[in-house]
This record gives C-alpha cells, sequence and structure tokens, in this order.
C-alpha cells in the first residue's frame, strides 16, 4: 500500500466512499492522477487512491498486473486469473485501511486496470464492490455469471486503436443477456484515453440512481 497514490483523504468517515483507480500497462498511478483530481474535486467525502500493479512493466518502464508479451485470447484468462488474488488483496486492505466497505465502494480501471476490475465482478462471492468503472477495456473472457449488486459502467473511445471499441460493446451485450445492470458511453473521436467527457460520464455514473439509468 505504501507504494500506491493517495489523491484523497475525506476530512471526516462520516459518509465516507472509497474510489479506487487502476491504472493500465507499462503506467502508473501518476498518469491518472488527473483524472482521480477531478473526482476527488467532485466528491469530497470519497477517498481517491491510485493503486500501482504490483509488476515491473515488461516495457522496460511502469507496472502490469499481468504480461500482455505474447498475449492471445486463449492465454488471457489464465494470465489475469492468476493476478487477481493480489488484485483482491489491495482492494480488501484499503477498505480495512480507510473503514469503507464493499457497498460504498468503486473500482475504476483504465486498460489493464479495466480488465482486472471487470473480471472482479466475476468472484461468486463475497462482492469487492457495489460499481465498477471500466474505461478502455473488456473482459478477459466472456462473463460467466451476473455481477451480483455490481453496477458496471463500461467508457470507450470510439478511436480507440490499441482497445478497440468492439470489446466494450461486446461485454454490454453479454452482459445485458445476462441480467446485469450495465451501461456503455461511447465517445467520438477519443483514442485510448480520457478526457473531460470520460470524467463528467464517470461522475453521473457515480450519482446515487445512476444503476436505475437506461443501458
Amino acid at each position: 500500500m505504501q507504494t500506491d497514490l493517495i489523491l484523497q483523504q475525506p476530512v471526516t468517515a462520516d459518509g465516507a466512499e472509497l474510489l479506487l483507480l487502476f491504472h493500465g500497462v507499462g503506467s502508473s498511478p501518476e498518469d491518472l492522477a488527473p483524472l482521480g483530481q477531478a473526482l476527488a474535486a467532485a466528491r469530497p467525502r470519497a477517498w481517491v487512491i491510485g493503486v500501482r500493479a504490483p509488476n515491473h512493466s515488461d516495457f522496460g518502464s511502469g507496472w502490469q498486473w499481468f504480461s500482455v508479451q505474447g498475449i492471445t485470447e486463449l492465454n488471457r484468462p489464465e494470465r489475469v486469473a492468476q493476478a487477481l488474488p493480489a488484485f483482491f488483496d489491495r482492494v480488501e486492505a484499503w477498505q480495512r485501511h480507510t473503514g469503507v466497505r464493499p457497498e460504498r465502494t468503486t473500482l475504476i480501471g483504465f486498460s489493464q486496470g479495466a480488465i482486472m476490475s471487470l473480471e472482479s465482478t466475476q468472484r461468486a462471492a463475497p462482492r469487492v464492490a457495489s460499481r465498477v468503472v471500466a474505461i478502455a477495456g473488456r473482459f478477459a473472457q466472456a462473463p460467466r455469471r451476473v455481477p451480483v449488486d455490481v453496477a458496471v459502467h463500461l467508457l470507450h473511445g470510439e478511436q480507440d486503436r490499441v482497445m478497440p471499441i468492439d470489446t466494450s460493446v461486446q461485454a454490454h451485450r453479454e452482459l445485458n443477456a445476462l441480467g446485469a445492470a450495465s451501461t456503455l458511453d461511447r465517445f467520438p473521436g477519443l483514442g485510448h484515453g480520457v478526457d473531460s467527457r470520460v470524467v463528467e460520464a464517470i461522475l453521473r455514473d457515480l450519482a446515487p440512481d445512476t444503476s436505475k439509468r437506461s443501458p
């Protein structure tokens, strides 16, 4: 936890929530700091934490949850499965530290961080968060079960050349087929990144009634 980046600690524990940000492969918590700071300004009662992936990146700089060297549709699920215990440990460590329970926890992942956040919803029990915001992400494999009491929000740039938007479109379709609470926001002209429209969409997704809005 000492390697993570605390972007905001609320003044009071009353009504506190926990927003955990998970960066992409070859990146670091600092790269998502502008997003975290924008969320902190709008959510003064939130702990906002940038979580650093545990392993050095294969790219020579930054960090990763799992290697993408030689990644395929066949071997991705196993790599993610091997990384998930450490992911759950980090989330639960911050929940213990802050005293914030899963029902007040939101996971916000970008790219590889989005993959990890989405796959966390596939654990049968217990849930680790009530909301997952996946930016430019995908499931490691098609979702197998309904994320129980977890709202999933997918956000994706239509010009993403790293993680094509079809991955989020497919995830949204598969979640809906399972009967899960899922929304999808598309951003024309946006590549593999985050802009002000994404921030606005996340803040909307964090509103109390967003799990009820139309997909």
